[in-house]
């Protein structure tokens, strides 16, 4: 154990059952292991690397994989440590990490680490993520309330209600990455979280009203790091709509999403950030997430009694053909380091995911075929 440790390949391929597509297991160890949140790119190094988290030795820290050559090596050393949330810097050089209530600055190069910020008494830190300048990481905190109510949010979305229905003080941080002085931006009495920064725009991220999506009053928030203006984005259409899992696409101007609706129907979406330009594709099947390339293409995790990777591309007409089954997922979700995620590649040709398959969490990734119509349509 210890920074800068490297482990040894660990990858297996293997040919799905379902599509006999091939998909390699990036981890494989008997602890839980997973890529970052899937609204945060984890690809650098010219893509040759991704960042992933792993609680290998009894405790949790940040890895990446050389996907050459497979080789893993320890980014970070922490002790008797749980939980733990990074980000890259728009150029790749520097990760991140939030870890028990502190953001630190780990530089990729030679692994040094600065605190930046330490989450004040009475409150609790949120995800964190860099600004398309690198010059600010945001975060979010929220009053702590565990003295008062039964929480377990990661594992099961204990308390989720209980605490939106709270209304936590809550505040929005912005941290400078050269270390210096943070300020709230934004404080509101409300269970904020998902911090989302534009990819492109330095003055702009979203962030949501938590709680369970269809008695929030409202889910995708905009905000302006100039002024402090927050707006709503994508009002719902009819009561009871839930709409969620907010991220932008790479042009940092769409926000996609997906959502439910009352009478069963699901569906993918996206929108500009002025709430201009909305546009959604409906499938019939239950799901956790959704990304999008910003592209031709979507990809959706199925819950319930369908359990695989679904995808979309779009045809010359405009029109979406599929889903079409990549392969068979046989995630659980009972927790977030178990939760799917799957997310894109910058240049959109492969797809990072997280399964529990073999009984722990691990890292899988995935080539898209270039052809896809011979793929099994979702149902078939």
């Amino acid at each position: 154990m210890g920074k800068g440790k490297v482990w040894p390949a660990e990858w297996k391929l293997y040919k799905d059952r379902v599509t006999g597509l091939p998909v390699r297991q990036l981890t494989d160890y008997k602890a839980h292991s997973h890529h970052l949140y899937f609204t945060e790119n984890g690809w650098y190094d010219g893509e040759k690397r991704v960042l992933f988290v792993s609680d290998r030795d009894n405790t949790t820290n940040l890895f990446s994989i050389h996907l050459d050559s497979g080789q893993i090596i320890q980014l970070t050393d922490y002790a008797d440590n749980d939980q733990l949330d990074a980000c890259l810097s728009p150029d790749g050089s520097l990760a991140f990490v939030r870890v028990r209530g502190e953001v630190v600055r780990l530089d990729l190069a030679t692994l040094e680490e600065r605190t930046m910020y330490e989450c004040p008494p009475g409150f609790q830190i949120g995800n964190i993520s860099c600004t398309a300048d690198g010059r600010s990481v945001i975060t979010c905190i929220q009053e702590d309330l565990s003295h008062r109510l039964d929480l377990d949010l990661g594992n099961g979305y204990v308390g989720h209600r209980e605490l939106m229905e709270a209304g936590p003080v809550s505040r929005i941080i912005e941290i400078p990455a050269d270390i210096g002085s943070a300020r709230t931006v934004y404080e509101e009495r409300c269970f904020i979280t998902h911090i989302n920064a534009s990819p492109t725009e330095p003055w702009l991220l979203t962030f949501c009203h938590e709680g369970p999506w269809h008695l929030v009053d409202h889910r995708i928030w905009g905000l302006d790091l100039r002024t402090g203006c927050a707006w709503k984005v994508r009002e719902r259409l009819e009561p009871g709509e839930k709409v969620g899992h907010e991220f932008f696409f790479p042009d940092g101007q769409r926000i996609g999403y997906h959502g439910f609706r009352l009478d069963g129907t699901n569906f993918y979406g996206s929108i500009r950030y002025d709430n201009t330009g909305m546009e959604e594709t409906d499938f019939p099947f239950d799901t956790w997430h959704a990304h999008q390339d910003g592209g031709s293409q979507a990809v959706v995790d199925g819950k319930g009694h369908i359990k695989t990777l679904s995808l979309w591309r779009k045809k010359e007409d405009g029109a979406y053909d599929g889903p079409r089954v990549l392969c068979e997922l046989r995630c659980s979700f009972h927790s977030q380091k178990v939760h799917a995620h799957p997310r894109f590649s910058p240049q959109g040709d492969r797809i990072l995911f997280t399964s529990d398959r073999t009984g722990y969490a691990n890292v899988y990734l995935m080539d898209i075929p270039e052809e896809i119509d011979t793929l099994p349509l979702q149902g078939e």
